[in-house]
């Protein structure tokens, strides 16, 4: 009787893993793709792309000199301006915000414009290098201008 409940306790624990795994999934396993406007000559944009996919997050980079008026038209406040401007399931990701955060947003579906990691803060997801890292916040924000703490890393 062990050697048969065995591989049947080992396929119900496979399951049960591959069912918690599936239900972290990001945007993507739900059809939503992170659009990512970004200057043509940024390395890091490119990075923080490859941070996104390498999380589960189907990205599309668009390349543009127009990205100050892209933030405008979005709503993003000129002091949390940062390399690229992304748009996901609705929102605004300003910056090299972390794919965590970025699930958490589309999970909570907070009444937010989005949300930003001002500046290009080191340490942060394309922003790795043999420099320490700052600790830094990502906040999220209104359109009217309103911001509040959304993560500190």
């Amino acid at each position: 009787m062990s050697h048969t409940s065995s591989p049947v306790l080992a396929s119900l624990a496979t399951l049960a893993l591959c069912l918690a795994l599936s239900s972290a999934l990001p945007a993507a396993a739900s059809g939503e793709p992170v659009i990512m406007f970004k200057d043509p000559h940024c390395g890091c944009c490119g990075k923080w792309a490859e941070h996104m996919r390498a999380n589960g997050f189907e990205v599309k980079e668009i390349a543009t000199r127009e990205l100050g008026a892209i933030k405008r038209q979005s709503g993003v406040p000129q002091a949390l301006g940062a390399c690229h401007t992304a748009k996901v399931g609705g929102y605004i990701v300003e910056g090299h915000v972390p794919a965590a955060d970025v699930r958490r947003l589309l999970a909570e579906k907070p009444a937010v414009a989005g949300i930003a990691a001002a500046g290009m803060p080191m340490g942060s997801p394309g922003m790795e290098g043999p420099y320490p890292a700052e600790r830094y916040d990502v906040v999220s924000f209104e359109r009217n201008g309103k911001t509040e703490m959304f993560a500190r890393h």
